[in-house]
């Protein structure tokens, strides 16, 4: 292929209609500015132009953009029923005992009233007591250090899905799971 030419999941990005891609876009975040922002960047040369418009898309999410991207996402350890993207991000849960489920269901709770919305983080990889634990500790923070870790958290999560979007754009084969991490062991 050469270097000019986009990867097959970037010209689908670039060629689709905007309806579809934008739908497409939401699955990966929930926010409409932040879906709008990368749909006006097209057409990418390649997966890093999506991503660095991506990137610069949530840096310039406001309050309600921000809300609106944190509304789209389930608390950890309940996966949006039917929705094997969210069940597959927090696999780390899967295993967890009803101890450490009930312990999950109070730190997100308690998180939500803090802070006025989900726990959000980076699920990916992490076991459940790693969950646990950054649950624990985000409790502590201020609300401005906790801003900043969302909005981290939150660039993590889209690039992820990103990608499984551009390497499954309609006309791509499946791509596979990424290998669980050490702390995941197999999968469930």
């Amino acid at each position: 292929m050469a270097p000019h030419t986009p990867a097959p999941g970037t010209a689908w990005l670039n060629t689709a209609g905007t309806g579809q891609v934008r739908r497409a876009l939401l699955g990966v975040c929930a926010s409409g500015a932040w879906a709008d922002a990368v749909l006006r960047g097209r057409p990418y040369p390649d997966a890093e132009g999506v991503l660095a418009a991506a990137d610069a898309a949530l840096a310039a999410l406001g309050a309600d953009g921000l809300a609106e991207a944190l509304a789209g996402h389930p608390p950890i350890g309940r996966p949006a029923p039917g929705d094997p993207v969210s069940a597959r991000e927090q696999r780390g849960m899967a295993g967890a005992g009803p101890g450490l489920r009930a312990e999950m269901l109070r730190l997100n709770l308690a998180y939500q009233e803090k802070f006025g919305h989900v726990f959000l983080i980076c699920a990916t990889g992490l076991s459940a007591e790693q969950l646990r634990d950054a649950a624990r500790t985000r409790l502590g923070n201020p609300p401005e250090t906790e801003r900043e870790i969302v909005r981290t958290e939150l660039g993590r999560i889209n690039r992820i899905r990103l990608l499984g979007l551009l390497r499954t754009a309609p006309g791509q084969p499946p791509a596979p799971d990424p290998p669980p991490s050490p702390a995941e062991g197999p999968s469930r």
